[in-house]
């Protein structure tokens, strides 16, 4: 005697998989959007994503002669782009800044620039 399949059972067969792995995804991109919007306390890597709506200049008040000057990191700046604003090359802003990776810029951080 055979019985014929349950057309429920069937169905929570294959629905649970479904629901299960749409679950773990819901999870994963709130994980990552959690992730991604920056906190307060959180170290990042990532790369520059935008260019910047509005450019923050070196500072250009008089300096006296052979004092400091930086430039404050703004959405969207690479080395190249600081190099350019500052007038100076490339390799002059890494020799004036060497614990800072040109790959983890972060917005806000005071890079050297004389």
């Amino acid at each position: 005697m055979s019985r014929a399949p349950d057309p429920r059972r069937r169905v929570a067969h294959v629905a649970a998989p479904v629901l299960f792995l749409a679950a773990v995804t819901a999870a994963v991109l709130l994980i990552r959007s959690g992730l991604e919007s920056g906190s307060a306390g959180a170290t990042s890597t990532q790369a520059v994503t935008q260019p910047a709506a509005t450019t923050a200049a070196v500072h250009r008040t008089r300096p006296r002669k052979g004092a400091k000057r930086f430039y404050t990191v703004q959405t969207g700046d690479t080395f190249n782009s600081i190099s350019a604003k500052a007038g100076i090359p490339v390799s002059e802003l890494e020799r004036l800044n060497p614990g800072v990776s040109s790959n983890a810029l972060q917005v806000g951080q005071k890079l050297r620039v004389k």
